[in-house]
């Protein structure tokens, strides 16, 4: 796999050559790694000696000794002679040395004795070795990362950009089929990667890197001319440099306070971690030891070292890139294989004991560069005694107006840095001015669409949602601006007359459907506090007031327009809760997907797009005049949710599905979901655009929105709960700087009624080594981009196709990273990757397995899985990490107990991997995945467990359930009981 090169000879290795068998003191990686050599195991530990220099056996340019820290194995040779001919030409001088040649004469490091190997015993250069023996073993996590390797140029294959996703690259289709969703092609042991090494040990003088400083590593002090920018600076001085970001030999930096050096085979281990390909233990058969499989039972994990290098980039959960080193060329891009973008979120929840600081530029007005529109941020520079400031992002030379003048000090930073929040942190809000304003801002508006039908009545449904509504009065943001209003419908539609003056409200019904017409279009919309009773009296009769409805109809299209002629004057918030396929008047719909020839075919994708044009021209319409919508379907039968989702895709909406409701088994997760709706915080009438530095842009955008312009996303509706991502690509063929900077700028109105400017600035460093790419990609990201991409390519494809395209990214992907580092260690029968990406495989699989993509027509039904692609195209990254890998955590142990304390109850809630081997049949799980929780009952769990939560009425039918389904299968999910979020 990582060999590999169709496009190039093969690389054949003489037999005389030093690497063709190890020499037989080798030492492998560690005791429970696999053995590398056929005489490993005849190994002695010798005392500790000056471990001989070397740089790492790279594929790519000269081939210089290496260096190792085994006292055992002696130095290489400094020189050699050439194979004439074949393969070897490719090779730079001087090429691998030769077995007859003598030990190299240099120096070993200071304070170390000169090592002298026995003169009977020349061994090559050694793949691997064992650390000193008076230091155990440690398991690798995450590196020091110091050394910047240079990309692989000689024996890696450089395949084509993939482009199965849209995207710019060409087609590239693979000379063999890819592997199928659950990787079972590959029977394969999966064993502990190799351990790392203890930070006591020496540590080489080592090149500068773009990355902060990890476990044992230091930071060389800038050069006087390492900077780019101007010798006075306001409040960001760029991280210095001594070359261009990227591959540095380790002789040009030097540190004198620093150890000793260590091999540079353990800087070269460091850089990834591996799996075995292998028989099982004990056996000849292979098989897959899923215990050594890492899992992210501690949930996502943000990025660290994006904000440690740059302490002044806004949080991650605002902005997060897919890998946090921008590639310099199109070259590294081609081999990145992975999604080049970012994920944004912009109203994200801020973290515990911070808020986001509100800045109101009274006098001066917001300060933006006159070139790109940038806004002020942390990494502008001033100059010119503080007169000037020069923008980060085109690096144009704006005047300080005289209101924002500050002096600057003996280190160039503005006097008063102390008290400009905007100058010092990477999230901030401005208030804006009059002129960012075509009309006054709105009042926050929720207007209630609600399907009264037979089926909607004999669910319950609109009886939970009256609730609820009612129990949220209180809670909505905006008070005392908040506006509400009501339409319900089923062949008829109902406007409700809510003026402050009735002591309840007026219905009037229109049944002409093709010559829609709102009365009294004055008080359908009125404000909440002044017609608080008018409201209540309304929610507490209105599940009375169709208890005996038998229509059967719906008119959902002219009912859809009717709220839109009565929103259209303000906008707001449009909550429908549909219940019956859209039978009558404009936008009536059919039943789709009954021919299950279709399905396999090139015309799958078609069940998946809106039927009728009328709702996309609908959503279109919605969005121009600031109205969101949110889908709330309840249906045991087909809706089209492909249609009508839409009208959510297209206006920054969701969806919210509920198959088969019933308000006994369902109402506490309607409950919830819609409560939260009613009550979180809310941007109103909102655009979003993100800039980035020269060379580089956004291409391609991916979410629930409607782009207004190139670039300009346009978002009626938007809270912490929606994310947005987008594909990144690079303008030039090669980046000259060393930093690139991001800013994603939401205007909106508060429900506060003021209109403001939320801006998220974030910086990120140019490498030129992929391997650096690959160390500080961000999963969470790509996972994110990879199942947007996915979820709009089952849009134009068959669902086959998109699974394939995904893992094929993902093989192709580790197989490059592989061609980097497989040659050095013959790793042959490994699958390695760096530590940032030990989750990918695990999340392809469940990407594949989600129910927008997985299986065919037997697997989901239309409307389940159109649904859950439009909920899971808006999700942030850590919803959509917790949807694909849900917790499961053990309460039994918890219920036991007499008293819970708070340390008991944080020791118990631990998750579990998603094995059968987790569950005890003895045992209580919940299982939950951010929507819902499961209750798993084990069949032999303690029966006053079992009555305690469910009373004794269910117990006896529990144990009924249990000895009927107990002989067939090992274990089951009791799912009769699902509780809503807590």
């Amino acid at each position: 796999m990582g060999t590999e090169n169709p496009g190039r000879p093969n690389f054949m290795r003489p037999s005389s050559m030093p690497f063709a068998s190890a020499p037989p003191t080798m030492t492998p990686f560690s005791s429970s790694g696999p053995v590398v050599g056929s005489e490993a195991s005849n190994l002695r530990p010798t005392p500790p000696g000056a471990p001989p220099t070397m740089t790492p056996f790279s594929s790519a340019g000269p081939i210089p000794p290496a260096r190792f820290s085994d006292p055992s194995v002696p130095s290489p040779p400094v020189t050699s002679f050439p194979a004439a001919g074949g393969p070897y030409q490719r090779f730079p001088t001087p090429p691998f040395p030769s077995t007859a040649q003598t030990p190299s004469t240099r120096p070993p490091p200071v304070g170390q004795p000169p090592f002298q190997p026995p003169a009977s015993r020349v061994s090559a250069p050694p793949v691997s070795f064992r650390p000193q023996t008076q230091v155990q073993p440690v398991p690798m996590g995450s590196p020091p990362q110091t050394i910047n390797f240079p990309p692989s140029t000689v024996n890696a294959p450089q395949p084509p950009s993939d482009s199965l996703f849209p995207g710019p690259g060409p087609n590239f289709k693979p000379s063999s089929p890819p592997p199928d969703s659950s990787y079972s092609a590959t029977k394969s042991t999966f064993q502990p990667p190799f351990p790392g090494y203890p930070t006591q040990q020496p540590a080489v003088a080592q090149a500068p890197s773009p990355f902060p400083a990890q476990q044992g590593s230091f930071m060389p002090p800038p050069p006087a001319s390492s900077s780019p920018f101007p010798s006075q600076h306001g409040s960001y001085e760029p991280p210095p440099v001594a070359a261009p970001w990227g591959y540095q030999s380790s002789g040009q930096m030097q540190h004198p306070g620093s150890a000793p050096p260590i091999g540079g085979i353990q800087s070269l281990t460091e850089d990834f971690s591996s799996l075995s390909l292998a028989s099982m233990p004990g056996s000849i058969e292979p098989g897959l030891d899923y215990r050594t499989l890492p899992r992210p039972l501690d949930g996502d994990v943000e990025p660290i070292s994006f904000v440690e290098m740059y302490p002044m980039n806004c949080n991650p959960r605002y902005l997060r890139l897919t890998t946090s080193a921008i590639p310099n060329s199109q070259s590294l891009v081609s081999r990145w294989h992975l999604p080049l973008g970012a994920v944004v979120c912009p109203l994200a929840e801020a973290p515990e004991g911070e808020e986001v600081p509100v800045i109101n530029f009274v006098s001066t007005g917001i300060i933006r560069c006159r070139r790109c529109r940038t806004y002020v941020n942390p990494y502008v520079t001033f100059t010119d005694s503080g007169r000037k400031w020069r923008c980060n992002l085109c690096s144009f030379l704006n005047d300080v107006p005289g209101e924002y003048f500050a002096n600057l000090d003996a280190t160039g930073r503005r006097v008063d840095l102390d008290q400009r929040p905007e100058l010092t942190k990477g999230s901030v809000e401005f208030v804006a001015p009059t002129e960012y304003m075509v009309r006054p801002p709105m009042p926050p508006l929720y207007f209630f669409l609600i399907d009264v039908s037979v089926s909607a009545v004999r669910s319950g449904m609109i009886e939970v949602v009256a609730q609820t509504i009612r129990s949220c009065l209180d809670e909505l943001p905006g008070f005392p601006r908040t506006r509400i209003g009501f339409i319900t419908f089923d062949s008829t539609i109902h406007f409700y007359n809510m003026k402050s003056s009735l002591t309840q409200p007026q219905m009037m019904v229109v049944s002409d459907l093709d010559d829609m017409f709102v009365p009294l279009p004055d008080d359908l919309l009125v404000n909440l506090s002044e017609s608080r009773n008018v409201f209540e009296t309304f929610l507490d009769s209105l599940p009375s007031m169709f208890q005996d409805n038998v229509n059967v109809e719906s008119a959902f299209g002219p009912a859809l327009k009717a709220a839109f002629m009565v929103m259209s004057q303000l906008g707001g918030k449009l909550l429908i809760f549909q219940n019956t396929l859209p039978s009558l008047g404009v936008g009536r719909l059919k039943l789709r997907g009954d021919d299950l020839r279709v399905y396999g075919t090139d015309k799958e994708h078609i069940l998946r797009l809106p039927e009728d044009p009328f709702y996309k021209q609908m959503a279109a319409d919605l969005t121009k005049y600031q109205i969101g919508v949110n889908i709330y379907a309840f249906s045991d039968k087909y809706t089209d949710i492909a249609s009508l989702g839409t009208l959510a895709k297209y206006t920054g909406g969701q969806v919210y599905y509920y198959p088969s409701f019933q308000s006994g088994i369902h109402g506490e997760k309607l409950r919830h979901e819609l409560a939260r709706d009613l009550t979180r915080e809310t941007a109103w009438e909102a655009v979003m655009r993100i800039r980035c530095g020269k060379g580089i842009r956004f291409t391609s955008y991916h979410g629930n929105f409607m782009l207004r312009s190139t670039d300009l996303l346009a978002l009626p509706a938007v809270d912490c709960d929606k994310a947005y991502a987008m594909q990144l690509s690079l303008e030039e063929t090669l980046l000259t700087t060393q930093t690139v900077y991001f800013q994603v700028a939401l205007l909106y109105t508060a429900s506060c009624g003021e209109r403001r400017i939320r801006v998220h600035t974030a910086a990120a460093p140019v490498v030129t080594d992929l391997g650096e790419m690959y160390r500080q990609a961000d999963t969470g990201a790509i996972v994110s981009l990879f199942y947007r991409l996915a979820i709009e390519k089952t849009l134009s494809h068959k669902l086959e196709d998109a699974r394939n395209s995904l893992q094929l990214r993902i093989v192709k992907a580790l197989k490059e990273y592989r061609n980097l580092y497989a040659v050095q260690h013959r790793l042959g029968a490994r699958m390695i990757y760096p530590e940032s990406l030990k989750f990918l495989c695990l999340y392809g699989l469940a990407l594949s397995k989600s129910i927008p993509l997985k299986g065919g027509y037997a697997d989901a039904q239309l409307d389940e899985r159109c649904a859950a692609g439009f909920t899971m195209m808006a999700l942030p990254v850590k919803k959509l990490l917790k949807l694909l890998y849900p917790s499961l955590i053990r309460v039994d142990e918890l219920l036991l107990k007499p008293s819970v304390q708070a340390d008991d109850f944080k020791n118990i809630m631990k998750r579990l991997p998603l094995v059968a081997e987790s569950l005890d049949s003895r045992g209580l799980y919940i299982y939950d995945d951010g929507f819902r929780f499961v209750i798993w009952f084990g069949r032999m769990i303690l029966p006053e467990i079992s009555r305690n939560l469910l009373g004794a009425d269910f117990v006896a039918e529990l144990s009924k359930v249990r000895s009927f389904v107990g002989e067939a299968s090992h274990m089951e999910i009791i799912d009769y009981y699902m509780f809503h979020m807590l």
